[in-house]
């Protein structure tokens, strides 16, 4: 039987045969019938390409949305050390450079830019990355709909004014980020205006709503609008988690009074017994959750940006960004048309001028197309070589004693080696410890302590958003089916178009899905996931989210099949670094394992990236690029 046979009527409502922007897939829905789905040792290599990738909008970024399928299987081959006796076949490109940066997400790019001008103007630097464009999780989604030009973040969103004279504030300063630039797009005369933030993330106000569905009793479905406006009257809870919720909401309004729960710099008591119990306990002490609450309501979103949910995670993770990187927070967060890939675009424009066309100003630097040939070009002294896996990193003598590394890398196809007096491995943690070869036991040890967990960001642009509109919502959460919550936001004008904020036109509405299974260890949950991203079709994702938004928007006049404009999957398998307790000062009398990492540089090798710090942040992938480029500077 052909996959249009199966369930053609459900598929012709749910509008999975509608022309929109998706490639055609084949087969993936027979794939799904034969069991591959939750499999804990997932076969992906059973999945062609189109079944997983799906479609990847317009411009720039159409060729990267998030990890494409040959990064991620070339991965899985450096994991399996499938590489580990190729050195020998390799091609020497007879290049050596001062530095060799290995990542080009945020951490990367900043690296580079610290070298170059810390280094000075006559040492050269290589920045290798294995996707198809610079920015890590710092990428966008364009799509086209009705005429509309829409971006949106692929992973890493908003960004936040930096307090005056910081170093952030003259580094964002140096990269031509203006925050007087961000003006956000503005309701139209005519219609009665809802809130709206510059943000995705939700805020519970009056404008908010909870659906429940089957698994509350309601299978046809029910909406509670303002649910902490109403006391969570008409919610269909047990009394108990009604108290709890309200309970936190109301201690949440109130100043801290226990200064153990209140965590005021890196390092004091109220932090390290954070950093000793999971959040999931720190709830509990603290608002009197039960862990069916938390692990219903709460879980994954409250996890501190980190992926799984409060069981699993440090009670720290939830104070830490704001503890290390206190922000202008009068201003409220800022985010470019397309997340922080303004801030990488930003930083690219520093660093090669002529490698985003037009000129150097905020809107220029967002609609203006890169220009690949000038990233790698010979004679510059910052080139970047996209499409470049870095397979491994070694010293060419005793670590000590060796003036150069090795580096060995594939690119289309083809195997290379270079060399450079230094390297800067700015890369995640599930990558850098594969490809150091010569990697000293106490690192190893520290990267055994680093759990990274999946994330799908799936972007879905719609040709209206009236039903939301209806519903008097501008963003709703929901505890059961695909994915957790949803937020309109008014978007940057700097660089994108409607300049009004309308219900009747095009938007992007970004669901972030995460894989969390309360009770299992981290390394069990975080496996689990990723085998569940990565062995998914993309006709499988697409039918669950087509399900999920008929089921709470089909009474308020949603059509899947008229009103869904483009759908983009961005599978990022190793997203966020989950924290466990001890991460972050370490256990048993033993450092926290980012700090044996940030603390000390291997040779002539030294670690960036964020997840060192335990916070999937960018500025602190700018602060770890920082100090590892100013540790480098030592040994060169």
């Amino acid at each position: 039987m052909s996959c249009s046979k199966l369930n053609n009527s459900g598929d012709d409502a749910l509008g999975l045969n509608a022309p929109i922007q998706r490639r055609d897939l084949l087969n993936s829905t027979l794939l799904a019938a034969g069991g591959l789905l939750l499999s804990s040792v997932a076969p992906i290599q059973l999945l062609a390409e189109e079944d997983w990738t799906g479609y990847g909008g317009i411009g720039d970024y159409t060729r990267s949305n998030g990890n494409t399928y040959e990064v991620m299987t070339a991965g899985h081959r450096i994991r399996d050390e499938n590489f580990d006796h190729a050195s020998a076949s390799a091609i020497d490109t007879r290049e050596d450079f001062d530095c060799i940066v290995v990542g080009g997400g945020i951490s990367g790019l900043a690296a580079a830019l610290f070298f170059r001008r810390e280094a000075g103007p006559n040492r050269t630097c290589l920045l290798l990355e294995n996707h198809p464009i610079f920015g890590g999780e710092a990428k966008r989604n364009e799509f086209n709909v009705d005429g509309h030009r829409l971006m949106v973040h692929q992973g890493s969103a908003a960004c936040f004014p930096p307090l005056p004279g910081t170093f952030l504030q003259s580094f964002y300063d140096s990269i031509g980020i203006d925050w007087r630039q961000f003006q956000y797009q503005t309701w139209p005369g005519g219609r009665i205006d809802l809130p709206l933030e510059t943000a995705p993330y939700p805020t519970f106000g009056t404008t908010s709503g909870f659906f429940f569905g089957a698994k509350f009793g309601h299978p046809e479905g029910l909406w509670l609008i303002d649910p902490f406006g109403k006391q969570l009257e008409g919610a269909p809870i047990s009394e108990q988690a009604r108290r709890e919720l309200l309970n936190m909401r109301e201690v949440d309004r109130k100043p801290f009074t226990a200064h153990r729960y209140q965590p005021k710099q890196h390092g004091d008591v109220a932090s390290r017994h954070l950093d000793s119990i999971t959040l999931e306990q720190h709830l509990t002490e603290m608002y009197g959750l039960s862990s069916e609450t938390v692990r219903t309501f709460l879980s994954p979103i409250s996890g501190g940006g980190s992926g799984l949910g409060p069981d699993a995670l440090s009670g720290y993770a939830e104070y830490a960004a704001d503890v290390l990187l206190p922000w202008d927070y009068k201003q409220g967060a800022q985010m470019f048309p397309g997340g922080n890939t303004g801030i990488a675009r930003h930083m690219l424009k520093a660093l090669i001028p002529d490698a985003i066309s037009g000129l150097p100003s905020m809107a220029a630097i967002c609609r203006g197309r890169v220009q690949f040939t000038a990233l790698d070009r010979k004679n510059q002294p910052t080139r970047i070589r996209l499409g470049s896996t870095v397979l491994g990193v070694k010293h060419t003598g005793e670590p000590k004693r060796s003036d150069r590394v090795e580096i060995l890398y594939t690119k289309d196809g083809k195997l290379y080696r270079l060399r450079g007096k230094s390297a800067i491995m700015a890369g995640g943690s599930w990558t850098t410890k594969h490809i150091v070869r010569d990697l000293p036991a106490a690192c190893r040890d520290a990267y055994a302590q680093f759990h990274r967990a999946s994330c799908l960001m799936a972007n879905v642009a719609v040709r209206n958003w009236r039903f939301l509109y209806k519903l008097g919502l501008t963003e709703c959460q929901w505890f059961e089916g695909i994915g957790n919550y949803l937020v309109v936001r008014k978007v940057a004008t700097i660089g994108t178009d409607p300049p009004a904020i309308n219900p009747d036109l095009p938007a992007v509405l970004t669901l972030k899905i995460l894989f969390s299974y309360p009770g299992l260890p981290v390394e069990t949950q975080t496996s689990r996931g990723r085998a569940e991203l990565l062995s998914t079709p993309f006709r499988v994702y697409e039918r669950r989210i087509r399900e999920q938004f008929t089921a709470m928007f089909a009474r308020a006049g949603f059509d899947a099949n008229r009103d869904i404009g483009g759908i983009i999957l961005n599978r990022w398998g190793h997203a966020y670094l989950s924290p466990q307790p001890g991460f972050f000062f370490g256990s048993d009398g033993k450092p926290g394992p980012g700090d044996v990492l940030r603390n000390s540089p291997f040779g002539r090798i030294s670690f960036a990236n964020s997840d060192l710090s335990g916070i999937m942040d960018h500025r602190t992938s700018i602060l770890e690029a920082r100090r590892a480029v100013q540790q480098i500077l030592e040994r060169i």
